[in-house]
C-alpha cells in the first residue's frame, strides 16, 4: 500500500509503474482473500491500462487475466468466461496463434468452461491446448505436463475414466522423470490419479497411492505443511469409499487434520472451515446428524463472519447445513434454507451455473418431500430444461433430473408422463452404465412402479 501511495505521489496515477504497483496489491489482496478489494483495484487497473496503454497491449491482456481469476474466485464464472474469450481473441490477434501466453489462456478458458460444467467444450480446447503445448514446447515441458492433468481431470469429470487413468498415469511417469519424485507437482499427480482409481472401483490401488503420498508430503513438506494436511484430509475421505466404509477412521483422522489447521493457520481461515464442512461430512455419514448440525451451524457463522455472505464457500456451507436439515428430517428449516441459498446462487453465480442448478433440484426435492408437488414439479422441469442446455443430456446429472422428474409424475396421478420420461432415462442408464449398475437397477425398479399403477 505504501508503495502505491508513493508510486502516485512521485509518478502519477496514470504511470505504467503506479500500475503495477496496483495489480501487486489487487494480487496480494487476492492471496489475502479480500477477493471484492482485489476485484475493485483490478477493474480500475483494466480500465487504465486500456487508456493508457490499449487494448491490444500485453500488459492490458496480463490486466483481463487477472480480473478473469478474480471473478472465477468469486464465483463470478459468466463474467470470467466473457473476458478470457476476449482475451483469447486477441491474444491470437497481437502475439499469435502458438505463442505460449494464448496456449496459457486458452488454458484458462477451458477451466473456467469445467466449472460452468460445460465439459465437452473444456474437453475440446484442452485437447487442442495439449496439441500445440506438445508442438512448441515439448512432451517433458511442465506446461505440457500441466495440460495433461488438466485434461484426464476433464475426462474423469465427464465419466470417462478409462481415459483418465491412461492419461494421469502417463502425467505421473513424466512427473517422476521430468521433476523427480518427491516434487510437488509429481505428488498432485498421484493425488489425482488416485481419484480416478477411486472412480474406477480400484480402491487397492487408490490407497495405496494416497498412502504413499501422505507419507512423501510428511517427509518433503513436514508434517504440518498445508499440503501434508491437504494429504491427510484425502486421505480421510477415501475412507469413505471404501466397500464396507471406514467412517470411523475417516473421522478420527479428520478431527485431527482439523486440530493442526487450527494450530498452523488459525480458527477462522478458510483451510480450517473446509476442515470442519469435511468433518460435519463424516459425520452426517456416521448418522451423527446433530453432531453435524452443530458443526455446519457454527462453520456457517464463520463463513459468512470471515470469507464473505455471498462467497460460493458460503453458500456451499448453507447447501450442506441444508442437506443436514433434511436428513434430520427438519423439512421447513431445510425448505427456508435452501431457498435462501437459491436466491444468492441465482445473484452471485447465474441462474445457469452447475451449482445454480444443484440447488434448485435440491429445493424441488425438499417440496416433493413436503408435499408440494406441484412446485417440485416446476422447478424439476426448469433444472431439466437448463442441465440439457449446459451441461447436455446424457450428463449423469440431467438423467437425474429426468429420473426425480418422473417420480415427481408418478406422485400427482400424471402416468403417462411418467412412463414416458422413466423409459428414456432407463434406456440411457443402461446405454451409459450398464445394465447392472445401481443407478440403472434404480430407475428399472422406478419404472416397475409406473407400470404397475398403469396396471401393466
Amino acid at each position: 500500500m505504501e508503495v502505491l501511495v508513493l508510486r502516485k505521489k512521485v509518478n502519477g496515477e496514470h504511470h505504467p509503474d503506479t500500475l503495477t504497483s496496483m495489480a501487486n496489491l489487487a494480487c496480494t489482496y487476492r492471496d489475502l482473500g479480500k477477493l471484492e478489494s482485489a476485484q475493485m483495484l483490478e477493474e480500475d487497473v483494466l480500465a487504465l491500462r486500456r487508456k493508457v496503454s490499449g487494448e491490444h497491449h500485453p500488459d492490458t491482456l496480463t490486466s483481463m487475466d487477472n480480473l478473469a481469476f478474480t471473478y472465477r474466485a468469486l464465483g463470478k464464472l459468466e463474467s470470467a468466461q466473457k473476458l478470457e474469450e476476449d482475451v483469447l481473441v486477441l491474444c491470437k490477434k497481437v502475439i499469435g496463434e502458438h505463442h505460449p501466453n494464448t496456449l496459457t489462456s486458452m488454458g484458462n478458458l477451458a477451466s473456467t468452461y469445467h466449472a460452468l460444467g460445460k465439459l465437452e467444450s473444456a474437453q475440446q480446447l484442452e485437447e487442442e491446448v495439449l496439441v500445440l503445448r506438445k508442438k512448441v514446447s515439448g512432451k517433458h515441458h511442465p506446461h505440457t505436463l500441466n495440460s495433461m492433468a488438466r485434461l484426464a481431470s476433464t475426462y474423469h469429470a465427464l465419466g470417462k475414466f478409462e481415459s483418465a487413468q491412461e492419461l494421469g498415469e502417463d502425467v505421473l511417469v513424466l512427473c517422476k522423470k521430468v521433476s523427480g519424485e518427491h516434487h510437488p507437482d509429481t505428488l498432485t499427480s498421484m493425488t489425482s490419479l488416485a481419484c480416478t482409481y477411486h472412480a474406477l472401483g480400484k480402491l487397492k490401488s487408490a490407497q495405496n497411492l494416497e498412502e504413499e503420498v501422505l507419507v512423501l508430503r510428511k517427509t518433503v513438506s513436514g508434517e504440518h505443511h498445508p499440503y501434508t494436511l491437504t494429504s491427510m484430509a484425502n486421505h480421510a475421505c477415501s475412507y469413505l469409499k471404501r466397500p464396507h466404509g471406514a467412517f470411523e477412521s475417516a473421522q478420527e483422522l479428520e478431527e485431527v487434520v482439523l486440530v493442526l489447521w487450527k494450530k498452523v493457520t488459525g480458527e477462522h481461515h478458510p483451510n480450517t472451515l473446509r476442515a470442519m464442512g469435511n468433518l460435519a461430512s463424516t459425520l452426517c455419514a456416521l448418522g451423527k446428524l446433530e453432531s453435524a448440525q452443530k458443526l455446519q451451524e457454527e462453520g456457517l457463522v464463520l463463513h459468512k463472519k470471515v470469507i464473505w455472505e455471498h462467497h460460493p464457500d458460503t453458500l456451499t456451507s448453507m447447501a450442506n447445513l441444508a442437506s443436514t436439515y433434511y436428513a434430520l428430517e427438519k423439512l421447513e428449516s431445510t425448505k427456508k434454507l435452501e431457498e435462501e441459498v437459491l436466491v444468492l446462487c441465482k445473484k452471485i453465480i447465474g441462474e445457469h451455473h452447475p451449482d445454480t442448478l444443484t440447488s434448485m433440484a435440491n429445493l424441488a426435492c425438499t417440496y416433493h418431500a413436503l408435499g408440494e408437488l406441484e412446485r417440485a414439479q416446476k422447478l424439476e422441469e426448469e433444472v431439466l430444461v437448463f442441465r440439457k442446455k449446459v451441461i447436455g443430456e446424457h450428463h449423469p446429472d440431467t438423467l437425474t433430473s429426468m429420473g426425480n422428474l418422473a417420480l415427481t409424475y408418478h406422485d400427482l396421478g400424471k402416468f403417462e408422463h411418467a412412463q414416458r420420461l422413466a423409459e428414456e432415462v432407463l434406456a440411457l442408464r443402461k446405454k451409459f452404465s450398464g445394465e447392472h449398475h445401481p443407478n440403472t437397477l434404480t430407475y428399472s425398479g422406478n419404472l416397475a412402479l409406473i407400470y404397475d399403477a398403469l396396471g401393466k
